[in-house]
């Protein structure tokens, strides 16, 4: 079934397997040895060294890179932040709603902190519209195309949502940016939910924003994210969120003026996240080495399997069955998720869970056996199912 050419090889990086069927990845991304070590290279750095600026900015390019091979694009577009929600908010810093503009499309398959930050721009006189979910997992593109107009400053959409694991097809995002485009918009992509278990091509997309993080399928840490701003976009937007190393000069110590980088280092902030920087390296090293097609490939089938597993044991999927409309997230109704995540986790069985509806996060280091674990330990619970 795997496209990966040895996953009993790549299950061997992870000193959870065999001992866990993780289906987290949607939270967190299992540990892999290498990210370990990582860290633990951090802490014996800083006990040889003290202090290593050069170095940990040299770390920082590294990962800017790394994460420009992502999405095939290049690093002068590509800003290490905090956090989704820090390149959010620096993108938000940098609009300008009093001048007509000042509509906000989303989609209600975002995850709370973009709303929330997009809610919060109604102090600076914003209009936020929310276009429904017209179906199980699915966002209907003509309610973005009823919802965009020359009011409007910017699309934010979430790829994968992270509730249920509904995905946007690729064809619907071009469309979307096509509208929005015509409409004199921006469109900003959510895929913190899916970077890492597909080749995604933001040029391709049309996109001129994107956001996410690295603990989840790129394999890193919690306190570092990314943002994509597309090279024609960066130098008409100036955040007012800033710092100094969003400088076109870090090391220049100015005090007495806000010069952004002309790249999209423009909506960094201050010191770099220098122990994440350690393990989101390690991470995506393994992601690149293995390659997004091969990823993306075994993610679809794995996923597919579990599918027709669950099936045939007559256990409800709420998640689009679509290819296009489905991300490696499944979500399944339960008739109390936080104890039927207790339970199955007595089985060693890790999974997480949101709106009533346990999630299972497919990664490339999931196998068959894993499946049936799941499918077992369901099935022995049975009654907390919906």
């Amino acid at each position: 079934m795997s496209l990966l050419p040895d996953l009993k090889a790549v299950r061997a990086q992870f000193a959870s397997l065999p001992e866990l069927a993780y289906f987290s990845s949607g939270s967190y991304g299992l540990l892999a040895d290498s990210v370990r070590e990582a860290f633990n290279r951090y802490l014996d750095d800083r006990v040889a060294k003290g202090a290593d600026w050069g170095g940990w900015v040299d770390r920082l390019e590294v990962v800017r890179e790394q994460m420009a091979r992502i999405f095939a694009v290049d690093s002068d577009e590509i800003a290490i932040t905090g956090s989704a929600s820090a390149g959010i908010n620096a993108v938000a810093s940098a609009l300008d709603f009093s001048r007509g503009r000042n509509r906000i499309v989303l989609s209600n398959f975002e995850f709370p902190t973009g709303a929330q930050i997009w809610h919060a721009q109604e102090q600076a006189g914003a209009e936020v519209v929310h276009v429904p979910e017209t179906g199980q997992g699915i966002v209907d593109i003509e309610g973005f195309r009823a919802a965009i107009d020359e009011r409007t400053a910017i699309v934010a959409l979430s790829h994968i949502c992270y509730r249920h694991g509904g995905r946007l097809p690729d064809a619907d995002i071009r469309e979307i940016c096509r509208i929005a485009h015509e409409a004199g918009a921006i469109v900003l992509l959510d895929c913190y939910q899916s970077v890492g278990s597909q080749p995604i091509d933001l040029r391709d997309l049309g996109v001129d924003l994107a956001v996410g993080g690295m603990l989840k399928y790129l394999l890193g840490t919690a306190g570092i994210g990314f943002l994509y701003v597309r090279r024609e976009l960066i130098e008409t937007l100036s955040p007012r969120n800033s710092g100094w190393f969003a400088q076109v000069d870090p090391g220049a110590m100015d005090i007495f003026a806000n010069r952004p980088s002309p790249t999209a280092r423009r909506f960094e902030a201050g010191t770099p996240p220098v122990p994440s920087l350690y393990g989101a390296q390690a991470g995506l090293d393994i992601v690149l080495g293995i390659g997004l097609d091969a990823i993306g490939g075994h993610v679809r089938s794995i996923t597919r399997h579990a599918m027709t597993r669950l099936a045939a044991e007559q256990i409800a999927i709420f998640t689009p069955d679509d290819d296009e409309r489905r991300g490696p997230l499944l979500a399944l109704p339960s008739r109390d998720d936080v104890a039927l995540v207790a339970a199955l986790a007595e089985d060693k069985v890790i999974t997480s869970c949101r709106d009533g509806k346990i999630r299972a996060g497919f990664h490339f280091y999931n196998d068959e056996e894993d499946v049936e674990r799941l499918v077992a330990a369901l099935a022995k619970r049975r009654a907390l199912l919906g």
